[in-house]
């Protein structure tokens, strides 16, 4: 019998019903001040009645300075609370429960951007003749990882008044907490660096702050990566010893993906060919953490059919995470439930520049987004290199809205 339809209950104590997830992606969709508009609620609307048991937004960053795009949410001590109220109340709307991905980009920040380039150590993301598209980052004080530790609490506890039932944490794809887990981009020598433990310092600080400032009742996930494709960083071993990490700290379920910027694994383009076999995209990897998790596991990257989230659920993973495709058919989980398929699919992206390739995947997947906001269709006949130009004509715009916006906050 097939586990997908039955229901998850969750070490918090709130009961999921069923095991299909929208994984969160970055809408990159803020209107003014960095908030929720009708756009992100109309689509979120529009996902809670599609059957999925689970909605996780798309990263909300916890740092005004630091964000991953021009259009990203903000929700931060100054910020009102009543367009995430607003946002959480169109999620849970069909009976889904919503939970906010909270986030800090670190050295992932465009060199464009204003603000803060943040990382452990002063080692930039590198992609080749790609790179100056990022900033130079700074290695972090103790005094800017305790602030940002604080950061992420104040975050969720404002999430918890807005209505969300929980926070995932997002400590993969290489943004902040990820680079502090990366052997490769963490060369620090104090407490934050060196072993595992240390590595993994920043995380369990955040999510010990979360479980202060929250009921016991609101989740706690945290996103990690299975492994990060570059030889020499953060593995699956490393995975399954961070995951024991967490499950004394209260954490309710770990999301397995994979991959960042210089290795986009969780786009299916892993940067180097070798780790091909391994990435389908992490099921085989997911399987493995599953045998020995203390924790319920859930993963992403490209689950598209029934017979594919099943198998998930057979190796032992407790939740099955869908981005793209739930982007094309907002309704697949219902779909699923009456044995139909997708309505449709994206073409595949293969330019032969993997770090452009991976950047059209994700405009495509919001070009679908944005036809949800006002009131189309997705579709699968939206050519890459279209939804690429206009997905970097609104991030222009929303460029020089932001930096109007930081430079008018002080």
């Amino acid at each position: 019998m097939s586990q997908l339809f039955s229901p998850l209950t969750l070490r918090s104590g709130a009961t999921l019903r069923n095991r299909i997830a929208k994984a969160a992606m970055e809408e990159n969709m803020a209107g003014s001040a960095q908030l929720p508009d009708e756009r992100l609620i109309s689509l979120y609307r529009r996902w809670s009645t599609g059957g999925a048991g689970l909605l996780i937004t798309g990263n909300v960053m916890v740092h005004a300075e630091a964000l991953t795009g021009p259009a990203g949410v903000v929700l931060d001590d100054r910020a009102p609370l009543e367009p995430f109220t607003r946002w959480a109340q169109a999620g849970k709307a069909g009976g889904a429960a919503v939970w906010m991905q909270i986030s800090h980009p670190g050295r992932q920040v465009q060199a464009r951007m204003p603000g803060v380039v943040w990382g452990p150590s002063a080692v930039a993301v590198e992609l080749g003749r790609h790179s100056r598209r990022f900033g130079q980052p700074v290695a972090m004080t103790e005094q800017q990882i305790d602030e940002t530790t604080q950061r992420f609490a104040t975050t969720a506890g404002l999430a918890e008044r807005a209505g969300f039932d929980g926070v995932e944490v997002h400590a993969a794809h290489g943004y902040l907490l990820s680079q502090f887990l990366s052997p490769l981009v963490n060369q620090r020598t104090d407490r934050w660096g060196g072993t595992l433990e240390n590595r993994a310092r920043f995380l369990r600080d955040v999510v010990r702050a979360i479980r202060t400032a929250a009921r016991s009742s609101f989740a706690v996930a945290v996103k990690l990566n299975s492994a990060d494709f570059q030889r020499g960083g953060f593995d699956a071993d490393d995975a399954a010893r961070v995951i024991a990490m967490l499950e004394p700290l209260g954490v309710d379920l770990v999301e397995l993906s994979g991959g960042s910027y210089e290795s986009p694994a969780m786009a299916g383009r892993p940067a180097d060919a070798r780790t091909v076999a391994r990435e389908a995209y992490f099921l085989e990897l997911a399987a493995e953490l599953a045998k020995s998790s203390p924790l319920p596991l859930m993963l992403t990257g490209g689950i598209t059919r029934r017979e594919t989230a099943d198998q998930v659920l057979a190796s032992g993973v407790a939740l099955v995470g869908m981005g793209t495709a739930i982007a094309v058919t907002p309704d697949l989980p219902d779909r699923w439930r009456a044995q139909r398929e997708a309505s449709a699919r994206l073409r595949p992206v293969n330019w032969r520049d993997k770090t452009l390739a991976s950047a059209a995947s994700t405009a495509l997947v919001r070009h679908q987004m944005r036809r949800v906001t006002r009131g189309r269709e997705p579709t699968g006949a939206t050519h890459p290199l279209h939804a690429f130009a206009c997905d970097q004509r609104a991030q222009r715009r929303a460029l020089g809205r932001y930096r109007e916006w930081l430079e008018a906050r002080g």
